[in-house]
């Protein structure tokens, strides 16, 4: 199987004959006509990932995200960067194709980061409209359980939160990634929190004057809200670990596996 049918595959299965034009969603390196020897699919194609990919003998990585630091992988600024020459290096020398799945994963029948990440919570059962994934309706619980969950479920050690760990709460919003800045309408987090009565907003990222600022208000005002801050990262590689399963079903005997990219920073 070559890289391209894997693609082709992948976008009829996410969106049928649909395809975004102007889309993000393409080849960061590599042949679309190479054979594919393997597959590892990851929230970002970092150095350690690609190193994985190679050790398993795999020459295809499908990301989330960008390869080379900016939004639409543009290259011009990077031809005589050293870290971009020596990525790139470590890229072409073991022959790894790498492609962008973003555009096409988020408008697929459900949006599958989302079907990711609340697998891995547990939360299939819990949303509180169909085929809209921003609002679940949990057993009651404090918001500083909350986040213990979080932290098992999503592999962290600390997360972020404004608001009071003793809050009991039930109506949780979930905006993975940089959809808690808004896309496009900065007001859009605080609509969603106000016209759906949440008690706890889960973020990806944040902007410490919108939903942050929002939240903290009211909590000042003696009101029951909170926020707890996951990042971009843990919000949505889980998408891509649950991509390995459904994409092994398309690709047949080609191996595909997951790596987590993992959060990329360190607490001091």
């Amino acid at each position: 199987m070559k890289v391209q049918e894997v693609i082709d595959l992948i976008l009829e299965d996410s969106c049928g004959e649909t395809r975004v034009e102007n889309t993000c969603d393409r080849l960061a390196s590599g042949d679309p006509n190479q054979e594919v020897t393997g597959i590892v699919t990851s929230f970002m194609a970092t150095v350690d990932v690609v190193k994985e990919a190679i050790a398993a003998g795999a020459n295809l990585i499908i990301t989330h995200e960008p390869t080379y630091f900016t939004g639409n992988d543009e290259l011009e600024w990077l031809q005589q960067d050293p870290i971009y020459l020596a990525k790139k290096k470590l890229i072409d020398d073991h022959s790894i194709a790498i492609w962008r799945y973003h555009d096409h994963m988020h408008m697929a029948g459900t949006d599958r980061i989302y079907d990711g990440l609340i697998c891995q919570l547990g939360w299939s059962d819990r949303l509180a409209e169909e085929n809209k994934p921003w609002v679940y309706v949990i057993e009651p619980t404090t918001v500083g359980e909350l986040a213990e969950v979080l932290k098992e479920k999503l592999s962290m050690n600390v997360l972020q939160m404004v608001g009071r760990p003793d809050m009991v709460c039930s109506r949780i919003g979930v905006l993975v990634g940089g959809g808690s800045l808004g896309l496009g309408r900065e007001q859009m987090p605080m609509e969603l929190m106000r016209d759906q009565n949440l008690d706890v907003m889960i973020c990806g990222e944040i902007l410490e004057w919108t939903l942050c600022a929002y939240v903290n208000d009211a909590v000042m005002l003696g009101m029951n809200k909170a926020m707890l801050v996951v990042g971009h990262e843990r919000s949505e590689e889980w998408g891509m670990k649950h991509m390995a399963d459904w994409l092994q079903l398309l690709v047949g005997g080609t191996p595909v596996s997951f790596v987590d990219a993992k959060e990329p920073f360190q607490y001091l």
